[in-house]
């Protein structure tokens, strides 16, 4: 039995990994990398099967944002010429649902930028939700619209919000170097306060802004003690005109690294290759896939995706389907 599938061993029996264990995870020899993704696999595999959730989003408020997180071309501190625009209608917002379905996409993001939502905002997404809950039955709606006031989240939770994202994007220790206009407890808090509502808490991470592995590491395990239901893992697509513009210290083998981290160290989540997937993965973009089980179809925020047939027929070359069931905090549990 080699090193990482001891390693595997230990995240299935819930043990914890040490700090050797997961810093040979990331510093994994590239020679070494198919023995890795295999362990991975195997954890994957005893939660998920060979079932992939698809995630669409749609970006319902553009720009116009107040804080000075230095990865994202809707800040304030960003030069980058993308398109500005103030909420959507509701009309708009439940058009892209249909959207979704036709993707197959099982989950629905719904995003807006800013600091977080005005209640005139808050209430065109609670009606737009009710109305999607409506028509596409089964289908699992998240909510990313920033920091939540007193109250929010219970709104959201009663018109049928399923999951809440906001992310942790980086380490307690690295997050003053990504922005300052907020801090890693106001990120927390919300997601805690999406917790306390009954809505499933979503948080993930960028990586490639300059973190150091121990950072990594820390980011994993941090989101193993907010029990984040769901993990997006983005890498950093350094977008021009931003505070982080040319940063490029990624290859899509240590990305393959970082997703067997996150595995083994949240093995019963749903981790997700986030924002950046095609750029940063490249053509290692189906081994992706071995240590996670989601990812997003169509395009991000600010940047463009993959077609989403290539997504489709990535998945079936794989032999992966399509999984379209929501998650039940409440039964997850491996598969027999």
């Amino acid at each position: 039995m080699n090193l990482y599938d001891v390693i595997a061993e230990a995240s299935l029996a819930g043990k914890e990994l040490t700090d050797e264990q997961a810093m040979a995870v990331l510093d994994c020899p590239d020679d070494e990398l198919l023995p890795l993704l295999h362990a991975a696999y195997r954890v994957r595999k005893n939660f998920y099967g060979n079932k992939v959730k698809l995630n669409m989003i749609i970006n319902t408020k553009s720009g116009l944002c107040p804080e000075n997180c230095g990865y994202c071309a809707q800040s304030i501190v960003s030069k980058a010429p993308i398109e500005k625009y103030s909420m959507m209608k509701k009309d708009e917002i439940v058009a892209g649902a249909a959207r979704a379905a036709e993707l197959n996409a099982g989950t629905y993001c719904i995003v807006a930028s800013g600091r977080g939502p005005a209640n005139r905002e808050l209430d065109i997404v609670v009606d737009a939700v009710k109305e999607i809950k409506g028509k596409h039955k089964g289908m699992t709606v998240c909510a990313c619209l920033g920091i939540l006031k007193p109250g929010q989240a219970e709104r959201l939770k009663e018109a049928g919000v399923d999951r809440y994202n906001h992310n942790i994007n980086t380490s307690s220790n690295h997050h003053v170097n990504i922005t300052t206009s907020h801090t890693y407890d106001d990120r927390v808090n919300t997601v805690e306060a999406a917790k306390a509502s009954g809505i499933s808490p979503c948080s993930g991470v960028i990586i490639g802004m300059k973190e150091s592995k121990e950072d990594v590491i820390d980011m994993a395990r941090s989101l193993k003690v907010l029990d984040a239901d769901s993990i997006p893992v983005n890498f950093l697509h350094a977008v021009d005109g931003t505070p982080l513009e040319g940063t490029n210290e990624l290859d899509p083998r240590y990305c393959l690294k970082v997703l067997c981290l996150f595995r083994f160290i949240n093995p019963t989540k749903e981790i997700r290759i986030s924002g950046g997937r095609e750029v940063n993965l490249r053509s290692l973009q189906p081994l992706g896939l071995y240590p996670a089980n989601s990812i997003f179809i169509g395009d991000y925020l600010t940047t463009g995706g993959q077609e989403g047939s290539k997504d489709w027929k990535m998945l079936e070359d794989m032999g992966f389907e399509v999984d379209l069931e929501p998650l039940n905090r409440e039964t997850a549990k491996a598969l027999t």
